[in-house]
This record gives structure tokens, C-alpha cells and sequence, in this order.
């Protein structure tokens, strides 16, 4: 007996991958209760739509939570709010757990790799550079790390890499509303033009003899270098850093994913500025 599976038109993960790639900076169809409200609390760009799913109940009491605040928000921005069929509203879904509302909204604004170093108001740039990391939802579990962190801005490739698709929208839980972002062409040569700019390049490479711990970084201006899921940092980012530091791993496995290597390296550079 053959095995049921899902047709690859109906996985959302596959869809996603062939159907919904940014062109730019991505950010346009947002997924997810978190996400959703944040973007409208923002307010930092146009929402076109909000999209609900109707309720599978029979009953038709007002939705409550967070629901209740995104219809409410929606409304006092007069932004359009449909109500679909879970049927239609599940054809239309990219991520595997929309939480029932989706909202369509113009692209995030890509910002200029000097911008990120100059327009920083309250303090110095702290900065987190993605380098090839090609998994959304790692992206987005970064992008919420540091913004939580306070990293000022992040910078990302333009191609062989992850954007801000809904699926990374999703997994940022807002933090894309809140952080600026630069594409820039090649990694290695975006770290040479922020060293001209006095940024502080630190890179994480399991192969350092320096940790993450014995770098003092208080109060410079600094970024922090992430690598991809599979080979970590490239061979010419890693030799633009300024300095290369591991995290230690005290268990069996060798390795972190790229999003729980961020939480790491911005945290102690959080720890650092704030004993400073």
C-alpha cells in the first residue's frame, strides 16, 4: 500500500520555498498572531490587509487575546480586515502555523550598509551580520534574539541566503518592525567597509582559541559575525573579522544552529556593555 502524503502545492514549507521568495528585503505577508500585531503596533509601514480565518465554531462569540487587539488595531487604522473559509484561508497560508490571521503590507525599507553605523540614536551600533545563513526560521529566531539584545541593525547578503519571508516574519515575532536592515552583495566585503566605518567585526567559529567570554567589546562599536547552519562562517568573512571567538560546548554534540549561536554571542556582548 502506498504511503498518503501531502501534495508539495499543499505543504507550506514548499510553497513558501517556491512561491513566496522576496525580491528584496522581503517582509510583505506577515504570519502569525505576534507578528501581526506588532506590525501594526509599529506602524512603521502601510498595512494593506488583514486576513482572519473564519471560526470552525458554532458558536459567534468576539474573539478574545491577542486576536481581539489585532482586529481592534486593524480597525482604528481602518485597514481592510476579511474574514475566509479555513479552507481558503489554509490554500493561502506559507507557514505551517498561521495562528489564523495573516496580513499583507508593503516591504520592509533596505537600508544602506553606513546607515546602520551613523543613524544609531541613544548610543553606539551594535550590529549582527548573517553570513549565508539560508534557513528562515533560524533568521527569524535571530532577528527576535537581537532585537531583544539590542542589536541595532543586521546585515544580510542579497543572494545564497535567507530574506525576510513569512516564515521568518513568523519566528521574528515582530522584531523586523523594530530592527533596521541592510542587504549588501558579498559578506567579506560589507566587514571591510564596516571596519572603515570603526565597527568592531567578531566573528563566531567553533575553531577559535579565544572564547566569546574574553572578548571585551563595552563600548565599541561593534558586530557580530554569525555563520551558516553548515559550514559556519566563510573562509573570507572569517579572515575580515577583526577577531574570531568560540562559544565552548560542554556536552557531545559539536555544534549550535545559527540562531541559538546569536542568542549567545549578542547576549554576552549585552553583558559586556552593560558592565561598562
Amino acid at each position: 500500500m502506498r504511503p498518503v502524503t501531502r501534495r508539495a502545492s499543499q505543504n507550506p514549507q514548499r510553497r513558501e520555498r517556491r512561491g513566496h521568495r522576496p525580491a528584496g528585503l522581503g517582509g510583505d505577508r506577515v504570519e502569525g498572531r505576534q507578528a501581526v500585531r506588532e506590525l501594526l503596533l509599529a506602524g512603521n509601514r502601510r498595512v494593506h490587509e488583514v486576513l482572519v480565518a473564519a471560526s470552525s465554531s458554532k458558536t459567534s462569540q468576539r474573539p478574545s487575546g491577542i486576536m481581539a487587539e489585532i482586529l481592534d488595531l486593524a480597525a482604528e487604522l481602518r485597514v481592510p480586515i476579511k474574514e475566509l473559509s479555513r479552507a481558503k484561508f489554509d490554500n493561502i497560508a506559507v507557514t505551517e502555523a498561521p495562528q489564523g490571521v495573516i496580513a499583507n503590507a508593503a516591504p520592509l525599507v533596505v537600508h544602506d550598509l553606513a546607515d546602520l553605523v551613523r543613524n544609531v540614536s541613544g548610543g553606539v551600533p551594535f550590529l549582527l551580520v548573517l553570513d549565508g545563513v539560508t534557513d528562515p526560521v533560524n533568521v527569524g529566531a535571530a532577528l527576535r534574539t537581537a532585537e531583544c539584545a539590542g542589536v541595532t541593525g543586521v546585515v544580510l547578503a542579497r543572494h545564497r541566503a535567507a530574506h525576510v519571508t513569512p516564515s521568518a516574519a513568523k519566528a521574528a515575532a515582530g522584531a523586523i518592525e523594530h530592527i533596521s536592515m541592510a542587504l549588501v552583495g558579498g559578506i567579506p566585503n560589507a566587514l571591510a567597509r564596516l571596519s572603515e566605518l570603526g565597527v568592531w567585526t567578531v566573528g563566531l567559529d567553533i575553531a577559535a582559541s579565544n572564547t566569546i567570554y574574553e572578548v571585551s567589546v563595552s563600548s565599541e562599536a561593534v558586530a557580530l559575525v554569525v555563520g551558516s547552519e553548515g559550514r559556519g562562517l566563510s573562509r573570507l568573512a572569517r579572515q575580515r573579522c577583526d577577531v574570531v571567538a568560540a562559544i565552548p560546548l560542554f556536552g557531545r554534540l559539536n555544534s549550535l544552529n545559527a540562531a541559538a549561536a546569536t542568542a549567545v554571542g549578542c547576549f554576552e556582548i549585552a553583558r559586556n556593555r552593560l558592565r561598562n
